[in-house]
Order: structure tokens, then sequence, then C-alpha cells
């Protein structure tokens, strides 16, 4: 099944994903499209290249208003409002003094985001009308990794506060770790708390929490596994538990495996990982726990280079922006076993990333 684009509905009925795209491969830059709440099809609503390369997004549930980086040299942030009219920018982008953004949270009344090119995390408030406001306060990381050609420096890729709110945790591909920021009381600012260290050579990309808030995963692109680690809110301390292996036996000779996004189900039984290269969906079961998971299954993605994966709030159905096939396919996910199984797709060029909104 295929979708195109229809007719937009008035803002507010019904539920949206918006689709992040590289302007710069031919991609129509943040696409919106409505989500059917019985199948889960997409349909194609509207699309805006206001911001060049906005390849991650992250939407405030609170206020309404989705945040975009643009992932290029001079890196910035725009915002935008949802209408019935398709999103309307609120000001111009507001550069982030950093390189290269991959990825964006919201973090209270503060945007961060991980600089990938430049191996730093940025920090912009956020003003009462939902704009970001500048300059930003950039953390440089510091540090290399084994592999010469991917980790010959810094190079932050995720950054997201942790389900308290209180702490923030920063993955680096080019240092093989993950770095904890907490509250700076006197400055209102973030500081540097604690450094975790990673396999060498694995360089982690992204994270995700467990619904008990205790458990993390750690995806590694370089080397495809995942590492489970155990989370202590209190001191704000993540400790390496265990590793699992992502990749499918049998690829052909010279594909390599390349893990890019990590999800949890919400009902804590899943955990989901899109691994390009092999272009598949690994399922691994957490039936014996949450710091046991175990691979179950691993599924065509749906096209080529799955870099991001999203799960709808209910958990019943998975989207994957696959880049190179430049599509978002949509699957039916098996609530006793996890799997999920294909159900429809629509073309979004350079497809890079899912949210929803």
């Amino acid at each position: 099944m295929r979708a195109t684009y229809g007719a937009e509905r008035p803002c507010g009925r019904g539920p949206r994903v918006h689709i992040g795209s590289f302007t710069s491969g031919g991609g129509r830059g943040i696409t919106t499209a409505a989500v059917d709440p019985h199948t889960g099809a997409l349909t194609l609503l509207s699309a805006t290249d206001a911001l060049a390369d906005p390849s991650y997004l992250a939407f405030d549930h609170g206020t309404g208003v989705l945040y975009a980086v643009s992932e290029t040299e001079r890196g910035t942030v725009g915002a935008f409002r949802p209408t019935s009219e398709g999103l309307i920018p609120l000001g111009p982008a507001v550069p982030v003094d950093g390189s290269g953004p991959t990825h964006l949270s919201i973090a209270g009344r503060r945007l961060l985001t991980a600089n990938y090119t430049s191996g730093s995390v940025s920090s912009l408030s956020i003003a009462a009308d939902g704009s970001p406001s500048g300059p930003a306060r950039v953390l440089v990381h510091r540090g290399s990794g084994p592999d010469a050609s991917r980790q010959e420096r810094p190079h932050a890729h995720q950054v997201l506060p942790d389900p308290g709110g209180r702490w923030v945790l920063s993955v680096d591909l080019g240092t093989d770790s993950v770095r904890v920021y907490g509250p700076d009381e006197a400055a209102g600012e973030l500081r540097l708390h604690a450094e975790t260290a990673l396999r060498p050579g694995s360089g982690p990309r992204h994270l995700a929490f467990h619904p008990d808030g205790r458990t993390v995963y750690v995806l590694h692109e370089l080397e495809p596994q995942l590492t489970v680690c155990r989370w202590d809110p209190g001191p704000g301390r993540l400790a390496p538990v265990a590793e699992v292996p992502l990749a499918p036996e049998g690829l052909p000779e010279g594909v390599r495996a390349y893990p890019s996004a990590v999800v949890a189900s919400p009902d804590g039984a899943t955990v989901w990982a899109a691994v390009r290269g092999a272009d598949t969906l690994a399922v691994l079961s957490l039936a014996d726990g949450a710091e046991e998971p175990r691979l179950t299954a691993s599924v065509p993605c749906g096209g080529s280079w799955p870099r991001d994966l999203a799960a709808d709030p209910s958990g019943r159905r998975l989207y994957v922006a696959n880049e190179h096939s430049g599509d978002v396919t949509w699957f039916d996910v098996d609530g006793r076993t996890g799997r999920p199984h294909r159900a429809g797709s629509v073309t979004v060029p350079a497809a890079a990333c899912v949210v929803f909104g």
C-alpha cells in the first residue's frame, strides 16, 4: 500500500507524524502526514523546506511546537507550529555554535542538540512562544577511539534527558562513551557529572530507556550490538551489565551492519533496533527481564538504509524512515511476540526521522 498527498485537515483532528529528510539528498525538508487511527496508514499532507537538512526532529506535546536540527556545517535549529496551513516557522533558525547537529531533545525550558562533526552538546533557552533563543551554551567533548577513520575525535550523536528530568545523557560515537550531565544550580546550566566507558571501537550512537526508568539500551553503530546498562537516577550513574549482538547471520561478503535507532516498547516487553546495511529490524524479547534482552527475529525493514525507527504511542505499530530507498514504512506489531509485520509505506525521499506530534 502506498499513499500520496491528500488535502490538509484542520490541525488537531487526528494524530500526525512529522518526517525529517535531507534536502541535500532530494528530500522535501519536513513532511507532515495524517495517521489513520485504525490502520496506521499515512496520508501525506504538506511539506516545508524552510530549513536545510532537517535530519532530526523533536515535538513538544505540552506546547505543540516542533523542533528540527539543520545538519549542516553551520548547524542551526528551527521551531515550527503545526497549523491547518502546514508548519509555520517561529522566527529564523538559531545557530547552535556547533557543526553537524544530528539529534535534539527538550529538557524543561532548554533545547539540547548533539553536534556530531564538532563533537559537542549545545543548550539553548526556549522563549515564551516556544522559539529557541541564543546564544548557545556549548559543552565540548574530549577524546577519541581506536577506529582512525570514524573516531579521530569526539562525535556526539545523541543527547536526551533521563525520565526523571534531572540528568542529561549524551552518546558519543567518537569516544566510545556516554556522558552524564547534571544541573549547575549556580549557573543555571549543565555541567559534566560522569562518563561511562563502553567497548573500544564500538561507536555508540543512540540509547533508549526501558519504561522502568532504570534500564538503558545503548545501540552501537561501528560494532553491531546492544549494550544493556543499569541506570541509577539517584547518583546519576550508568553501568554496563550485558551485551547482545544484533547483526543477522548470512550477510553477503563485504556488507557491514550499521545499527541506527533503538526503541523500547511502551509495555516494556520488547526492544526494536534498526540495522542499516543488513536493512533489518532486530526484535529483542524482554520476557527474561529488562536486563536480559534476547534476539528473537530480524525482519526486513521494508526499504534500504533504515535511519530512524519510531513506535506509535500504543506500541502497536512501528514506523521506519528508510533513507536510501526514500520511504517511510509502517509495521503492525504482534502483541504476543513483538514481531513487526509490514503493512504499508509512503514515498518520502531521503527520509531521516519520524516523530509523532
